[in-house]
């Protein structure tokens, strides 16, 4: 394994640079991670509480009948299922193929 050491790099979102430190690198590659990181760290809360702060609607499973949450608003035209019946719809449409 080659040598860390601390880089600095540019947030695509912000333009202002910030370190990747020898300990973040060595979480990545424990990881498996490929790709260094292109937010800073102010950057990537704002990105983690945008999509945190998702639509979340409460409704009834076409399938079981039960109610549940799912984060997106459901079109009248398709079925909305919750997580035991998705994962079940799901697994058969795998055995199916």
């Amino acid at each position: 394994m080659a040598s860390l050491e601390d880089r600095t790099l540019k947030c695509t979102d912000c333009g202002e640079g910030f370190v990747f430190t020898v300990d973040e690198q060595k979480f990545h590659q424990e990881k498996g991670y490929t790709n260094e990181p292109k937010r800073c760290l102010k950057c990537r809360e704002v990105r983690r509480n945008k999509y945190s702060e998702r639509t979340r609607t409460d409704v009834t499973c076409d399938s079981c009948g039960k109610p549940t949450v799912v984060p997106f608003k459901p079109t009248q035209n398709k079925p909305v299922y919750c997580d035991i019946c998705f994962a079940k719809n799901k697994q058969k449409e795998t055995e199916q193929v």
